[in-house]
């Protein structure tokens, strides 16, 4: 009777010229391709859906309020020589601000006005909520000032971009 005696991993490998991988190496290999789907899944895209898969409110509205309104001027042109309105001076609250389609305004301090991108730094979600001084984005928590879009909290490393303005009568207006 011949004895048998268990073989290793690397004395079969020895016995098998041109086998360089592993099972370890193929596994690894496997990994690698599963992680870059994974984290392809988590770049930004121009589909309309934010990451948790809902769509984004066609119709926004500021905090606080139940709507928005524009004074019914949204997208005309003021006549003065200014840009398009955006929303009325009387909607934006002072401390607070408005979320649009395409800007966020905000009211810092009485009679100064801000607006910015509604488009988080961090991984491109609309931001959805104004509250306690702070430009909210619910995808990561991100929090920006409504001062200066700069991020005070959150994954955001970079500030909202800021959007040109003036006041023109009682309506925000995009800069001419």
């Amino acid at each position: 009777m011949t004895d048998v005696q268990p073989r290793t991993d690397a004395e079969i490998q020895q016995d098998r010229p041109g086998t360089a991988s592993s099972r370890r190496v193929v596994l690894m290999g496997a990994g690698a391709v599963g992680a870059t789907a994974v984290l392809s899944a988590c770049g930004t895209g121009t589909s309309g859906t934010n990451p948790n898969g809902t769509d984004f409110g066609d119709n926004p509205v500021p905090a606080g309020s139940a709507d928005a309104g524009d004074g019914g001027d949204a997208g005309g042109n003021t006549g003065g020589g200014s840009g398009n309105v955006l929303v009325a001076t009387s909607k934006v609250a002072v401390g607070s601000g408005v979320i649009l389609d395409e800007v966020v305004v905000t009211q810092p301090t009485e009679g100064t006005y801000k607006a910015f991108s509604n488009v988080c730094t961090h991984q491109g979600c609309k931001v959805s909520v104004i509250k306690d001084g702070s430009i909210i984005c619910k995808c990561h928590n991100s929090l920006f000032s409504i001062e200066d879009g700069a991020p005070t909290s959150g994954p955001a490393g970079q500030p909202l971009a800021a959007v040109a303005i003036d006041v023109d009568g009682d309506n925000v207006v995009t800069a001419a």
